[in-house]
């Protein structure tokens, strides 16, 4: 900056230079200034250079339409700050934070960040103790850098405003005359679920199919953008109270047995079958009370984490297939009562009943437990004390309380426990105690992590054989579910046995491939007739059929809807279906014919948490007078 330009600030020019030369430069030293940052910006996201380049010398890809975008962010931020460049200071280290953590995401759970994961934040301060105790330098070493960053933010912040002269108002109202209509032009663009003929013209294609191709085509910010409405669900296409009453009606009624039977599922973080890494050998047999009684497999929607998403599924019977890709309903669409197992039980004079030994908030599950119908919530806040092993509260602890509660619950009743102690990340030495041997080609650090994950995964399921034999005794019928949530974020352990090429299964590859790496553990087991078999690999959304079926139990959606569906298929995944046969359909949801029984499935889903509710009566008659209508 000249000193002509500080004595008389961007909005007066001395007559001898012209009045439109400062002007002309401030927009160019802005368009520069904007084009670094948005280069740092990809750079930093994709972690590859030739990539980042690549993204910028193809003249129609939307890198250039970002660099606009930035600049006239930053032209309407410094007049209303009143001072030239100072929104830089802002702009770019939020940005460029962004940035980091959305590659640190793409690197341990394969997709991007989100909007929506601003709502995660509480979440990730929580496990922040974790970390600390299992990684202490890697803990020092952020604080340190939050610290250091915040005291140059501050520095910068007060550099700018004693150095830099106010803009006139002149000079301000004109910017803002100019940029904020071509800002709120660029906005009415961005919503996904319409066309734009400009956003069109662009190259701005909206992949929300796809968020890794939609991230790397559009790049990090403008892709960022693009969900910011799914915090919106559209109606699909055809939806309408006529096709809900189309809908085939279910040909059974809700029944119990006259002895109800008590029902217990339990989600068990991060359980799977560690003898699945090729070249790798475990003694003894991490789970063989599992493997004596497996049933099939859970398809989970996730990887390595967003244990929400599966339970969602799990309780309602509905399919995160028919929601926004990366949308998280815990978080943002569970805001009124939504039909689930326990709302049905419950109305059947069951006690209802959550059991987590985390906290109480955590995925926001003190108020989704209560709009799913839950008659309590057991947490950290309210349970006993719990004995811990390594730094989390233990499965046994858990499961004595199960038994605890169960033996003192003189009603039947529905137990819905997610377990804690095998929550990554798995250090080496997590356990004093290991009994497992691991024999592995890998770094001593993969193995000894992955012996950390093993003893965990052992004593799971040491605590379903105890909970079995609990139940084995009781007169009482007794129906138990178990299951893992996802496969665990083992990163480098996949890596180096050869198990996945990154430290994330990607989000399409072929069918073979997904079911690898996507298959969890199922028991369904009954203490009157014993374990369920052969069911394959279905998706978390079944699961409420088969425990309502072992256990002598029917219900219009539960047991009629979906077990008609299952017939035609046992995965239905937003990227894949798989049929009754085991036949994948890849990429289903963006053909132009959609088997009917899948569009059902999704108007009755939305009818149920963004509707008028007109599928109640039929499908979910437990809920008439007692659900409020959605006013989305």
């Amino acid at each position: 900056m000249t000193a002509l330009e500080r004595k008389h600030g961007t909005g007066e020019t001395p007559r001898s230079i012209g009045p439109k030369w400062p002007a002309m430069r401030y927009g160019l030293l802005s368009l520069a200034t904007a084009t670094a940052l948005v280069f740092s910006i990809e750079l930093i996201f994709r972690g590859d250079f030739s990539a980042t380049l690549g993204f910028f010398l193809q003249p129609f890809k939307p890198g250039w339409t970002t660099i606009i975008l930035f600049t006239l962010i930053m032209i309407t931020l410094d007049a209303l700050l009143g001072r030239i460049y100072q929104s830089l200071v802002i702009v770019a280290p939020l940005t460029l934070a962004l940035a980091f953590i959305g590659h640190q995401k793409s690197l341990y759970l394969g997709d991007p960040l989100y909007p929506t994961d601003i709502l995660f934040a509480r979440q990730i301060v929580d496990l922040m103790p974790l970390l600390v105790r299992e990684r202490p330098l890697t803990g020092l070493a952020m604080l340190i850098g939050i610290v250091g960053a915040l005291a140059l933010f501050v520095f910068a912040w007060r550099q700018w405003r004693r150095r830099i002269r106010v803009m006139t108002y002149k000079g301000r109202f004109a910017r803002l005359a100019i940029c904020l209509p071509l800002l709120a032009f660029f906005v009415s663009i961005m919503d996904y679920a319409s066309f734009s003929w400009t956003r069109d013209r662009l190259q701005i294609i909206p992949m929300m199919w796809d968020q890794k191709e939609n991230y790397n085509s559009n790049g990090f910010a403008l892709a960022f953008a693009l969900n910011v409405p799914m915090a919106h669900v559209s109606a699909p296409a055809g939806y309408s109270d006529k096709a809900i009453s189309t809908i085939a009606k279910p040909q059974v009624a809700a029944s119990v047995p006259a002895e109800k039977p008590d029902i217990i599922l339990v989600m068990s973080e991060s359980f799977w079958d560690p003898t699945q890494l090729p070249g790798v050998t475990i003694k003894p047999d991490p789970i063989p009370t599992v493997r004596s009684l497996r049933a099939g497999s859970v398809f989970s929607p996730e990887f390595g984490g967003m244990t929400a998403n599966v339970e969602f599924e799990a309780l309602t019977g509905f399919s995160n297939a028919f929601l926004p890709a990366g949308s998280i309903p815990y978080q943002q669409y569970v805001r009124a009562p939504i039909p689930s197992l326990a709302t049905f039980l419950k109305s059947e004079g069951y006690e209802a009943r959550a059991i987590h030994p985390g906290t109480n908030w955590f995925w926001n599950r003190t108020n989704v437990y209560k709009d799913f119908g839950f008659d309590d919530f057991k947490s950290e806040e309210n349970l006993p004390p719990m004995q811990k092993r390594g730094p989390l509260a233990s499965d046994a602890s858990m499961t004595d309380e199960i038994i605890r509660e169960g033996e003192e619950t003189d009603q039947p009743f529905f137990f819905f426990a997610v377990s804690l102690q095998n929550h990554g990340p798995y250090e080496p030495n997590r356990y004093p105690d290991p009994t497992h041997a691991v024999q592995a080609s890998t770094s001593q650090w993969s193995r000894d992590s992955l012996r950390s994950y093993t003893e965990g995964a052992a004593d799971a399921d040491r605590s379903l054989q105890r909970l079995i034999d609990w139940a084995k005794n009781r007169d009482r019928p007794t129906v138990i579910a178990f299951f893992g949530d996802h496969l665990p974020p083992l990163g480098p352990v996949y890596v180096e046995t050869g198990f996945l090429k990154d430290n994330v299964a990607p989000r399409k590859e072929p069918a073979d491939k997904m079911l690898l790496h996507h298959d969890t553990p199922l028991v369904v087991w009954s203490n009157k007739s014993g374990p369920v078999q052969d069911l394959g690999s279905i998706s978390p959304a079944f699961l409420p059929y088969y425990l309502m079926k072992t256990a002598g139990i029917t219900h219009p959606y539960y047991t009629g809807f979906l077990g008609d569906l299952k017939e035609r298929y046992r995965i239905v995944d937003r990227n894949v279906l798989f049929d009754a046969n085991g036949n994948a359909t890849p990429d289903w949801a963006r053909q132009k014919e959609i088997d009917p029984a899948i569009r059902d499935f999704r108007y009755i889903q939305y009818d149920m948490m963004f509707g008028k509710r007109r599928a109640g009566p039929d499908f979910f008659p437990e809920t008439l007078n007692k659900l409020v209508a959605h006013t989305s």
